[in-house]
């Protein structure tokens, strides 16, 4: 079943985006909750059109998403947990635990743009995370988790 976002739907897609899901998804949760609507001919000409108008503004918005993910780049990210026996952590590292970080170096990115692959981290070591700074700009950003010294 095609759709077209109203707004921002984590692991689906971004508003105004076309995306595929599947019927029960689409007709159960996302259509009833406001969410989405259904991908009909005259929909997907309204959609064209907004987005040919939101284009130059798009620009812009796209230019300060790329200044962003330099200055991203250039913080280095290391973070401290406690270790038990091994490289095993108490607890995880989660896509929050990054926000939490950035937000501490100034920078305001939400959770649901973090990516870090299995959802969490359990174990020390280098690591590469990927966040969405715009529907069509992500970057792969290094960071490693080292014990915390006691």
């Amino acid at each position: 079943m095609q759709i077209i976002l109203k707004e921002d739907v984590q692991n689906v897609g971004f508003k105004d985006d076309l995306v595929e899901v599947k019927n029960g998804y689409g007709r159960n949760f996302l259509i009833p909750q406001g969410k989405a609507v259904l991908a009909t001919i005259s929909a997907k000409k309204v959609l064209n059109e907004n987005l040919k108008q939101r284009a130059f503004k798009e620009e812009k918005i796209i230019k300060e998403a790329k200044s962003l993910g330099e200055k991203l780049m250039k913080i280095e990210m290391k973070l401290s947990s406690k270790v038990s026996s091994g490289d095993r952590l108490f607890g995880s590292i989660n896509s929050q635990d990054l926000a939490s970080f950035f937000e501490s170096k100034g920078e305001n990115i939400d959770k649901k743009y973090i990516s870090i692959p299995g959802r969490s981290i359990k174990r020390i070591g280098k690591y590469e995370a990927t966040i969405r700074l715009h529907r069509d700009i992500s970057i792969q950003y290094p960071f490693e988790i080292i014990a915390a010294k006691s």
